[in-house]
């Protein structure tokens, strides 16, 4: 029997993957051809969906974009047996889009059946937690220590101490939660995983549970992603099925479990304890901290909350070492960063790299340039929050030291490419408008200074008092930057300042209708 792989990953499937599975399915049956139908994952490769994998004695070999008017002639071209085909793209894992990448948290993504529990164990999955069980909980927050794992999520905090603070506090129960909550722009990593390779959150969430003393964790995704949540559920039922979750999962009578959450539909609770507040049916709104949610979480209690890209990594760490893990990476950024390639880019898709690689590095050599054949003028990285990044400062490295020192951040590691069509006065209103129907409006910075933002921004366009209003621009910045009681409000001037700093040329051209009249 021969072995054909249809990714049923959202991506794919918004651009006719069920169809070409059914087609398949269907042709293989008129001409009495023996085939299994194996639903994977996504390998990231956006600009070649569907892509079409068959397993051969060579290897894996695509076949991509695919639509079901396609299917005879495959068929026909004998690709079963990896024949040629003008849409062959020979063996997938030699690809170089795929070859020089680092997949550590996406080693496994693309490559099987995210829901088969036995794929799952053959592709070595469990190792981690049957190594961190054998360690024991003290040592487990060690080698998470040492490897040099950071928060994914924006912050960069450093998940052993997170880790050590829960495991030292004194409580009747703890919590683990994780942030999978992605909203922001150009990013799809969370939901790739989600659905593409649900058991290394799992696995990681239950080497944090043990680590911690928690025996209940919740995973909060985002409202948007409804495949996402349904392929997740799925993937807890095969899980407690296996043993991976229940009353006995770190042995006899050593429970842990975990529950998926639908999120509000909000991007406040992206934000840690607007999570948590959403989590436990409130309002989501920013609490004031101290107290830290490692000491005072979910329901009161001490809580590990980690972005689901760090959970995802907790795995591979335990399972090869935190060394092994060390030796990538630069500096104080250790390991790798799952990159999510979008905007006007010839070849979006998921890249994951050590940190280190630079921006222009990033969307040339993997990009491959814009899609339009215009120049690239700039770049955000990091969301909605992120800074736009000049033609100038495209050699910078994407680790959180060297952003940080370029006024910019890391972020989630979404990079959204602009061609020299963009007008980024307009650019930067949005990032204040974004922040006024985003905010929770809990406090004042934040709720009215980025309603300001955005007058101001339209007086500017306009061509009123051009200098007295940049002026007020970045003194609200700096209200912003120094009131606000989160990153929402706190981050929304790295866009607007940014764009004032290293495109000053489109806030000083001829009035132009601002965008709300």
């Amino acid at each position: 029997m021969t072995r054909v792989y249809v990714p049923a990953d959202s991506g794919a499937l918004a651009v006719g993957a069920e169809e070409v599975a059914a087609a398949i399915g269907a042709e293989a049956r008129e001409r009495g051809a023996n085939i299994e139908i194996i639903r994977n994952g996504s390998r990231g490769l956006y600009w070649l969906e569907p892509l079409v994998e068959v397993e051969t004695a060579r290897g894996r070999v695509g076949y991509g974009a695919i639509d079901p008017s396609k299917v005879a002639g495959l068929f026909n071209a004998g690709f079963l047996t990896g024949g040629g085909h003008g849409d062959c793209l020979g063996l997938v894992e030699e690809l170089p889009y795929l070859k020089r990448q680092t997949r550590l948290a996406f080693a496994r993504c693309g490559r099987t059946d995210p829901l088969s529990v036995e794929a799952y164990r053959a592709e070595g999955g469990m190792r981690g937690l049957a190594r961190a069980l054998q360690l024991g909980a003290k040592a487990t927050i060690a080698e998470v220590s040492s490897s040099g794992l950071r928060g994914r999520g924006g912050a960069g905090f450093p998940t052993g101490v997170k880790w050590s603070t829960v495991a030292a506090a004194n409580a009747d129960r703890k919590y683990v939660v994780c942030n999978a909550d992605e909203g922001d722009s150009g990013t799809y990593a969370d939901r790739m995983l989600l659905e593409g390779d649900p058991f290394a959150l799992i696995e990681g969430m239950a080497i944090a549970g043990f680590a911690v003393g928690a025996s209940h964790g919740y995973v909060y995704i985002r409202s948007e992603y409804p495949h996402a949540f349904a392929t997740f559920r799925n993937a807890l039922d095969k899980a407690r099925g296996a043993g991976w979750l229940g009353p006995d999962a770190f042995g006899p009578g050593k429970g842990f479990d975990l529950e998926a959450r639908l999120g509000a539909g909000a991007y406040i609770c992206g934000e840690e304890t607007s999570l948590l507040e959403s989590l436990e049916g409130k309002r989501g709104q920013v609490r004031p901290k101290p107290p830290l949610p490692a000491l005072k979480g979910l329901f009161g209690k001490p809580t590990v909350i980690n972005n689901l890209l760090s959970f995802a990594s907790v795995p591979w760490i335990l399972a090869q070492g935190a060394k092994a893990y060390a030796g990538f990476g630069t500096g104080r950024s250790r390991g790798t960063q799952p990159f999510q390639l979008a905007g006007d880019v010839k070849y979006g898709g998921l890249v994951e790299l050590a940190f280190g690689v630079t921006i222009r590095q990033l969307i040339e050599d993997f990009g491959g340039g814009t899609r339009s054949g215009r120049p690239v003028r700039a770049v955000q990285v990091g969301g909605p929050l992120g800074a736009y990044f000049p033609q100038s400062l495209l050699d910078t490295p994407l680790d959180y030291e060297a952003m940080l020192a370029a006024k910019g951040m890391l972020g989630h590691g979404g990079v959204v490419v602009f061609n020299d069509a963009v007008d980024l006065a307009r650019q930067a209103r949005f990032a204040f408008e974004f922040c006024a129907k985003e905010s929770c409006g809990k406090c004042t910075p934040c709720r009215i200074g980025s309603t300001r933002g955005v007058e101001t921004l339209d007086k500017i366009i306009a061509g009123r008092n051009v200098a007295d209003n940049i002026a007020l621009t970045r003194d609200l910045c700096e209200t912003l930057t120094d009131g606000s009681l989160c990153a929402l409000g706190g981050l929304t001037p790295l866009p607007v300042l940014s764009a004032l700093d290293f495109f000053p040329e489109d806030f000083a051209t001829a009035p132009r209708l601002a965008a709300a009249e």
